[in-house]
């Protein structure tokens, strides 16, 4: 759509109304510009101008908390969709994502707005003197963080508050998001609320069992392909599992073969991995049979995507293991990895449990004497 402006409509100056720079765009588009400025600041008016066209008849601009209302946008007029609404105060959180995904065509952008629980924090405490806000924003991260997921409490807080004002982490916003079919184009956080840009690739994955308690299950690639899923206490937020891909392509891998600065790990998650306490439920898949004490570590199909074809077919062809060759040789760069599981499994092939008893002890050793860790 051309966003010149006729010969016949008047220009409003941004400069007098302090909203970012733009040439001449009709008075309809400029004062919509304005309401939204006026409603959530300049900074967050520059960030939808970046990813839609707001002088555009395919873009919706809402201030919404119900998916009735997305659902009642003309049906083949939306291209981009805007809400200025604090997703915090929206209930059906997956719902109203595939709302707006069934709104959107392929690649159509859908911006919105969230409170992160880190600014829900900076916020509690800079209205209250320290000693009041320690415990003010322990109480409020309980009851509209904790409550909302615990099957005990969910009834009562969702009586009790109609499902507003909850505290969301940016993981989990991204990851529902990405598990409603949308790619991540960028986000924001400015001083109050956190800003997002994605865009329609897929459909909804429509998933019946989100990953909230502290016990969760992971989908790994077992022996000849079969999908498992191993038992962990969770170290990360509710649906990290969804942006693994999109983190790993952000930064990539560090020394070990985890991914660098992953901030779906929680503060408290760091401690049970060193502890190595986020592995025992592990044991579960071992007296299933779906382990093994000694063997390649269960992957992902994301992660398994970046090995090569000759160690793809070699880890199908043997059961995964509790304790990884890692623990052995401790290798440092995913090249390393690759060659170590490789000599694993070319050793086991011919030695069979023999082979299994050398790498225990020697992981044993670098465990307990060396104190060698994951990460």
């Amino acid at each position: 759509m051309n966003s010149e402006t006729p010969k016949n409509k008047a220009v409003f100056n941004y400069e007098d109304h302090n909203i970012p720079v733009g040439e001449g765009i009709p008075v309809e588009s400029l004062m919509l510009d304005y309401r939204i400025a006026n409603t959530v600041g300049s900074k967050a008016l520059s960030f939808i101008r970046k990813h839609v066209r707001l002088n555009s008849v395919e873009t919706k601009v809402l201030h919404t908390s119900s998916k009735f209302n997305v659902e009642s946008l003309p049906e083949d007029e939306v291209f981009d969709f805007v809400n200025i609404r604090s997703l915090n105060h929206i209930r059906y959180l997956n719902k109203f994502f595939e709302a707006v995904n069934r709104k959107l065509p392929e690649n159509g952008v859908f911006i919105g707005t969230f409170e992160t629980f880190s600014q829900r924090r900076r916020r509690i405490f800079s209205k209250y003197k320290k000693w009041v806000a320690a415990p003010v924003y322990f109480v409020d991260f309980m009851f509209h963080r904790v409550f909302p997921k615990m099957k005990i409490t969910r009834k009562i807080y969702f009586f009790l508050t109609g499902g507003s004002n909850r505290v969301y982490s940016l993981t989990e916003v991204l990851g529902r998001l990405v598990s409603c079919g949308f790619e991540i184009v960028e986000y924001k956080a400015f001083e109050e609320q956190t800003y997002f840009a994605v865009r329609k690739i897929s459909e909804p994955e429509y998933n019946e069992e989100p990953s909230y308690g502290p016990l969760f299950r992971m989908r790994r690639i077992g022996k000849n392909g079969k999908v498992i899923f191993v038992y962990k206490f969770r170290t990360m937020h509710p649906y990290s599992e969804y942006l693994q891909k999109y983190v790993y392509e952000r930064n990539s891998l560090q020394d070990g073969g985890k991914i660098r600065d992953d901030f779906r790990v929680t503060y408290w998650g760091r401690i049970m991995r060193k502890l190595w306490i986020d592995e025992l439920p592990m044991f579960i898949n071992f007296f299933k049979g779906e382990l093994k004490l000694v063997g390649v570590r269960p992957l992902s199909t994301h992660y398994l995507s970046l090995y090569d074809d000759e160690l793809r077919e070699m880890r199908l062809k043997h059961k995964p293991g509790l304790l990884p060759p890692f623990y052995a040789d401790l290798p440092t760069t995913l090249e390393e990895i690759i060659e170590s599981e490789k000599r694993y499994l070319r050793a086991y092939d011919q030695y069979g449990l023999i082979t299994d008893v050398r790498y225990l002890f020697a992981a044993m050793y670098n465990i307990l004497i060396k104190r060698a860790r994951s990460n």
